[in-house]
């Protein structure tokens, strides 16, 4: 079943007198519980395509469509209780605060999210149980990714978004990161598009999106995606 679906999708953006397409009448389909990976060249148009989806920025001409929802024509405050309700963010930059311990991290959502899911189930899911209490100064950069992640997974999104999850982490940290991302679509039945650089996640992920110039040049399912253990980091 498609959770997304892209019809004609263009973004602009007016700088001075000049008008830049970034994104240039795309269509898109995107399954429940899948890990999508979205790969292209800086300035192809794949942090538009991901703000476009998260509710973060609106498109000039098209329509997205979200678990049978238009959220194209929302407003502002419908895009915020859909932001709430319905994604979750995962960045490079852990946006962690550090005079919270890793509990009260996670907590957080609770004051934006209506159906929130138990803290420590999520720290569970990401193998932090034990570090509940601890401070993310406390913790290594992997664990404190795998913290927003619970955090993000808290909020019971339908979708969770990531910008280069990975790319502040060596590459075996990286790995047990994008498992946990996995685990989340397979168990969780979570629909996961992670954007980034690295060629070697298009490996294990069930479909690729290969962006350029703004238009979606391919779009690659794999039946049989290889698991994080067998790619070579």
């Amino acid at each position: 079943m498609n959770i997304v679906e892209f019809k004609n999708v263009s973004r602009t953006y007016t700088v001075g007198d000049h008008e830049q397409k970034a994104l240039d009448g795309i269509d898109l389909s995107l399954e429940k519980g899948k890990f999508i990976v979205v790969l292209g060249p800086s300035g192809a148009g794949k942090s538009t395509l991901l703000n476009l989806l998260g509710g973060l920025d609106s498109p000039t001409e098209g329509t997205i469509t979200v678990n049978g929802k238009d959220i194209s024509k929302l407003s502002r405050d419908e895009l915020a209780e859909y932001r709430a309700g319905y994604v979750g963010f995962v960045f490079q930059s852990y946006n962690l605060i550090p005079t919270l311990t890793v509990r009260e991290n996670v907590e957080l959502v609770r004051e934006i999210a209506p159906d929130a899911l138990d803290t420590m189930k999520m720290l569970e899911a990401v193998g932090l149980e034990d570090h509940a209490k601890k401070f993310p100064s406390e913790l290594s950069g992997g664990e404190q990714q795998r913290v927003s992640i619970a955090r993000a997974l808290a909020k019971n999104p339908e979708i969770l978004l990531c910008d280069e999850p990975t790319g502040a982490l060596d590459s075996e940290t990286g790995a047990v990161v994008l498992n946990v991302l996995i685990s989340m679509a397979k168990s969780y039945g979570k629909t996961v598009v992670v954007v980034t650089h690295n060629q070697n996640i298009a490996k294990i992920a069930d479909g690729v999106v290969r962006v350029k110039n703004g238009k979606i040049k391919s779009f690659e399912t794999q039946d049989s995606p290889a698991s994080v253990w067998e790619v070579e980091w």
